[in-house]
């Protein structure tokens, strides 16, 4: 589908897919070391709309949970692929006892995630966390199977932001606009924040619109 006129669009190329490998060969019989997630990342700049490849995942970071859950209802059209902890956490407070509800919160946002990556779905993280532990997981789904990764980081005012969460935040923020995140997988990462953020409408995960 193309973009309304004068829409700004970003567009995300379905070929950049791989890109990972994995380490040298273990020596000896240690344990055999995960694969290498490194990548080339690409810094994309704020628009009104951004185009993803079908099949993508995308990880969305905030050091507000607030301010994350309206950017994610406001601007993903693509409502299926959505998937957090707090969602899964809702479905299971009457099913299970209080003290298995993150243990099974946690096994049923992988199993889902994973079982959206096999099928070649769109993927949508609300992360928890800003910390790299978290993403990795993820990331490790998807590049196994050869999905493009994405992440978007959405920054908040000085009062949203805890004092537990700003170092965190500042090495975050750093690491993106330096295209670092390429170490954690991620082939694009987008940093949003004041009126950027308002200004994006839009987030679609679509092939790009053919010329003829």
């Amino acid at each position: 589908m193309a973009n309304p006129p004068n829409t700004r669009s970003i567009k995300i190329a379905e070929d950049e897919r791989g890109g990972w490998s994995s380490d040298r060969p273990r020596r000896g019989g240690g344990p055999e070391r995960p694969p290498n997630l490194s990548v080339r990342c690409q810094v994309l700049r704020p628009s009104d709309a951004i185009r993803y490849s079908p099949g993508s995942l995308l990880i969305v970071v905030s050091p507000s949970r607030a301010e994350r859950d309206r950017f994610i209802e406001r601007v993903i059209e693509e409502r299926g692929a959505l998937l957090s902890l707090d969602r899964v956490r809702g479905l299971l407070a009457v099913r299970v006892a209080a003290d298995e509800v993150e243990a099974r919160a946690a096994e049923l946002l992988d199993a889902a995630a994973r079982k959206r990556l096999e099928s070649g779905e769109t993927v949508v993280i609300a992360a928890e966390s800003l910390e790299a532990e978290e993403r990795e997981r993820f990331v490790r789904m998807a590049a196994a199977l050869k999905r493009p990764r994405h992440i978007v980081l959405l920054e908040a005012g000085r009062a949203d932001v805890g004092d537990e969460d700003r170092a965190a935040l500042n090495a975050l923020r750093r690491r993106l606009d330096s295209g670092d995140l390429g170490e954690e997988g991620f082939q694009t990462a987008l940093r949003l924040s004041g009126d950027a953020i308002g200004e994006l409408k839009r987030i679609v995960f679509r092939p790009a619109p053919r010329d003829d």
